[in-house]
């Protein structure tokens, strides 16, 4: 007897304690500055440079149709004292040109090490098993920030027969180099005047900015932060220098609720996709969708003539029967839905596929019945 009663106590407390914690409120779940905005100033800067790769499998480039990698082995050639006589065409097959892109992070400093891609700009078959001769890279003012060597890591492949069959898997005319740029000038990051700096907002809203500025002031107890515009914080930093790092790495670690985006629909024009956001509201409206189907069939057949007939010939002669059908589907009333919920249940109830969810979407914004702004991507 006890042990019963001690099960009944035990499942009580149970779903006691389930509907205690569905009674509590759900947590807000906040955001870090560093996730939701970007000092002006620091950011990555593109680089790009143009090179050789060499010891390929015979997948290079054809130097009778690629000029460029022809031209671009003679002048390395000659750089290393070897000149090649004029009129000879080089048919080396273990070549290819190629352009060299990486982004040079902030703050990075001479001697770091960076990943860079390299893509072939001819017609090489494959860059598997070649390698990066020195190649310079350099930013949008002309000026050398990497030098980029090494081999290459490739990820697809490709096979051809000799009856012209072909298997391709991925991209094989383009890899990856892990570590394969060395910095050689240090990445130009300026962090305010010494006096202030600026945050940017990744995606402005002026609830954001106002929250960030009154979540800083409220930590470091004063006015520190002031809010600039709808995308842009300015935030007062220390007279020591030597205090201004750590003042910046606390910042960025402050937490704060964002404001929500204004309420949007996305559709996605090529794919179908559609996308409701949480603010959407709808109002009352009757939608009735439908499709109208026209079926054409050909039915060939053969006509031959009467019996001793004189100059009779046998023909094939075309059948055709065209039907027109339309779905019947009763028109359903959407009532109000303040929910993204209720809007998708109302939605589903006409069965309409995703493809046709786009028109009834247009549709009821032409009526007014949708309070949301519709973006086609």
């Amino acid at each position: 007897m006890d042990n019963k009663i001690k099960k009944i106590l035990m499942g009580f407390l149970s779903m006691l304690m389930v509907c205690c914690s569905l009674l509590m409120p759900q947590t807000v779940v906040a955001e870090r500055i560093k996730d939701l905005a970007s000092i002006r100033g620091v950011r990555d800067n593109q680089l790009i440079g143009y090179g050789l790769v060499v010891g390929l499998d015979g997948t290079g480039d054809q130097t009778n149709q690629v000029k460029f990698t022809e031209q671009t082995f003679r002048n390395l050639l000659n750089k290393f004292g070897i000149k090649v006589p004029d009129g000879i065409t080089l048919q080396t097959k273990n070549i290819a040109a190629v352009m060299v892109s990486a982004e040079l992070p902030a703050f990075a400093k001479q001697g770091q090490k960076i990943d860079v891609t390299v893509s072939s700009i001819g017609n090489s078959k494959s860059l598997r098993g070649g390698t990066l001769l020195l190649t310079p890279l350099r930013g949008a003012d002309g000026l050398t920030y990497v030098s980029a060597q090494g081999s290459l890591i490739v990820s697809g492949l490709s096979a051809e027969g000799a009856d012209g069959s072909k298997v391709t898997v991925n991209v094989p005319s383009a890899g990856r180099i892990t570590n394969g740029g060395t910095v050689e000038i240090a990445a130009p990051s300026v962090i305010g005047d010494g006096q202030s700096l600026t945050y940017n907002l990744h995606r402005a809203d002026f609830t954001t900015a106002i929250r960030m500025a009154d979540v800083i002031n409220r930590v470091f107890q004063q006015h520190v932060a002031q809010p600039i515009d709808g995308g842009s914080v300015s935030v007062a930093l220390p007279v020591d220098p030597n205090k201004q790092v750590e003042f910046i790495a606390q910042i960025e670690n402050l937490d704060l609720q964002p404001g929500r985006g204004p309420a949007r629909v996305i559709i996605n024009s090529r794919t179908g996709t559609v996308v409701i956001g949480e603010h959407v509201k709808i109002h009352a409206a009757a939608v009735s969708h439908g499709n109208l189907t026209v079926t054409v069939s050909e039915n060939p057949t053969v006509s031959q003539p009467n019996a001793f007939s004189i100059g009779g010939e046998t023909k094939v002669v075309q059948d055709s029967q065209v039907q027109v059908q339309e779905d019947k589907i009763r028109a359903f009333v959407i009532k109000p839905g303040p929910t993204l919920e209720d809007i998708v249940d109302a939605v589903n109830r006409v069965g309409a596929a995703p493809s046709d969810l786009a028109a009834i979407l247009q549709a009821l914004k032409a009526a007014g019945a949708l309070e949301a702004d519709l973006e086609v991507i």
